[in-house]
Parts: structure tokens; sequence; C-alpha cells
């Protein structure tokens, strides 16, 4: 049986003791991203810059996990509201441009405390660890 592994990109590292993701053999699956900007720990008001940051702290996860974003097989989005998806579509289509090849999505609401307006958590297969 595989080992878990802890990653953390240091940038953005949970204020918990948490990684940002686990992984098991090439299957990785991350904790919350947020839409914080990762030089700053800023948090844009508007939704259009969360998700921009979202995309790219997510994209910095799953190459921290020695994947890159054709990895990704399943993600889930949090909206605060779920009717204004523009923004996220716009970064859905810039990340995974070939509509033969994106991975699953769904999306509920976001319940937290707080500005954030959209957060996000994936699933990836990357390639195995060498021994």
């Amino acid at each position: 049986m595989s080992h878990r592994t802890s990653v953390t990109v240091e940038a953005l590292a949970h204020k918990h003791p948490v990684p940002n993701a686990s992984r098991i053999g090439n299957l990785v699956v991350s904790g919350a991203v947020h839409g914080t900007d990762p030089a700053t720990h800023a948090l844009p008001e508007d939704l259009s810059a969360q998700c921009a940051n979202v995309f790219a702290n997510m994209r910095a996860v799953v190459e921290a996990a020695g994947g890159s974003t054709d990895c990704i097989i399943k993600m889930t989005v949090y909206l605060r509201d779920r009717d204004n998806r523009g923004p996220l579509n716009a970064e859905w289509v810039r990340m995974f441009p070939d509509p033969a090849s994106r991975p699953a999505r769904h999306s509920q609401p976001l319940l937290v405390e707080g500005p954030a307006l959209v957060q996000c958590d994936f699933m990836a297969v990357v390639a195995e660890e060498a021994r």
C-alpha cells in the first residue's frame, strides 16, 4: 500500500495544521482552494479576480503534487451566488479549453463567513512516483 504524502504550497499554506492537498499513489485530493492572492494573501473584492486566483492556486497545488491541470479529474466549486457563473465559466474555459477533455465539475453553495465569493476543491490522477 502506498503511503500518504502531504502537499503544501508555502504561499498558499492554510492557517490550520492541514496541507493544501494529500497524495496516495497517483491520487491527489485537495482541501479548500481559496481565491486569495498568494503574493499578498489579500482576497480581491470581485468574483472575477477571486475566480482567477482560485484557478491559479489550483494549478499551483496540483503542480506541487507532481501533476498538471491535465491530471484534474473532478472539481467541486463553491459559489456564494450560484446564479453568477460567468466569471467561473470564463476561467474554466481558459484552463480547460478542449470541451472533449474537461474534468467533471459540480457546484455547491458557499456557506462560509467572510468575503469569499468562491472556492474549490479537486481530485487529480497524476503519474506514479518513482520508487
